[in-house]
């Protein structure tokens, strides 16, 4: 083989070695910035790319994906002259690759320092408790002053995330008692509260108890009442009754003189000094006791006398009814209660009843001179 098909040989496998060293393939999500004799040229986005050997050069490969960065703990004082340590994090995404390259030399570095400047600022006009609550905010506050900064170095700021803020050990000390106070003081006032409702609630128990009592007694009394008017109405309606079968039945004297008899020995037989006694019954203890006097003592006047004269010599009349008072006898004393003994010199006793000192005793004449006259002539038909 001549040296000049060797040497043909060698510059074509050269010539094939540069072509395929200088096609690139740019991947997903990222871009390859080029420059052309030292000048940008252009950006190589997703695909295959074919670089002009000696001409162009790849002046920076960018990453189009959202990226993170942590940065160190930055020395913050807040209003009120409290010294503490705080870190962020930083959310951010290239959107242009040219300004990425060619805006600021070292982004990263300059969003970092930009942050911490912006962070003193925000919390120097801040209090301490403020500081700790107001997180959301001051992630807001930072990330726009941070995206109007980068926007001309072609970086997007998503999010600023406040990771730790860490006060001085005293503070901490001091927050943990206050924290600590703050539990005691809400599970005293719960303590209250729940024994607040459970005496709302005891004492809601026993009103609606002495409610319910007050409505037991209430109902209690009233039918007791209708009770009481039901059995009086029946009582009462029982008398009505009776008196209409009394009525209907139409008893003859005898036997309403026998129901005197029996009401006055009831009437009688109480504690009570005085005693009204109606003028029928006065006649029939006249009569009963004219009866005695005759038949059982044997005390008989056969000789006749004139009725006229009786009639005449006896002026005392019979009231309708009689009120007499009489001193109660004693209580080894057998009494009846239709023709009770007077006693001797008792002058004051109602009519109808005889006695050894019963002078002033008052009869009814023409029953007890007809009664005498009629005992004497059966005494005489008895001897004839």
């Amino acid at each position: 083989m001549s040296p000049l098909l060797i040497g043909l040989i060698i510059v074509l496998a050269l010539i094939v070695l540069t072509v395929i060293s200088n096609i690139k393939i740019v991947p997903q999500a990222n871009a390859y910035v080029i420059e052309r004799f030292g000048v940008y040229y252009t950006t190589w986005h997703t695909g295959i790319h074919m670089k002009i050997p000696f001409m162009d050069r790849i002046a920076r490969k960018v990453s189009l994906k959202e990226q993170v960065v942590d940065f160190e703990p930055q020395s913050v004082i807040t209003r009120d002259n409290v010294s503490m340590q705080i870190d962020t994090v930083v959310y951010y995404q290239i959107t242009d690759s040219k300004l990425y390259a060619y805006g600021v030399e070292r982004p990263i570095m300059a969003i970092e320092t930009l942050c911490a400047t912006t962070l003193r600022n925000i919390i120097g006009e801040l209090e301490l408790d403020n500081t700790l609550t107001s997180r959301d905010k001051i992630n807001e506050r930072i990330r726009e002053i941070l995206d109007e900064a980068t926007d001309a170095w072609g970086i997007k700021v998503k999010r600023v995330e406040l990771k730790n803020i860490l006060p001085p050990r005293e503070i901490q000390i001091a927050m943990e008692k206050q924290m600590k106070a703050e539990r005691e003081r809400r599970a005293r006032i719960l303590d209250a509260e729940g024994e607040k409702t459970s005496q709302i609630l005891v004492a809601e128990g026993h009103k609606e108890a002495a409610i319910l009592r007050a409505e037991a007694i209430k109902e209690t009394k009233i039918r007791e009442a209708q009770g009481e008017a039901e059995a009086i109405i029946a009582v009462q309606t029982a008398f009505a009754d009776s008196l209409r079968m009394l009525n209907a039945a139409a008893p003859s004297d005898r036997v309403i003189a026998l129901k005197s008899l029996e009401t006055f020995a009831q009437v009688a037989d109480g504690r009570a000094t005085k005693i009204i006694i109606p003028s029928d019954i006065q006649n029939m203890a006249g009569l009963a006791t004219v009866l005695k006097e005759l038949v059982i003592d044997g005390n008989v006047d056969t000789t006749p006398k004139n009725t006229a004269a009786t009639t005449a010599n006896t002026t005392t009349s019979v009231p309708s009814a009689t009120k007499t008072t009489a001193s109660r006898p004693a209580a080894n004393t057998a009494v009846n209660p239709v023709l009770p003994p007077s006693p001797a010199g008792n002058s004051n006793f109602g009519s109808g009843f005889a006695g050894a000192g019963n002078a002033n005793v008052s009869r009814p004449v023409d029953a007890q001179a007809q009664l005498r006259a009629r005992a004497q002539q059966n005494l005489q038909n008895r001897n004839g």
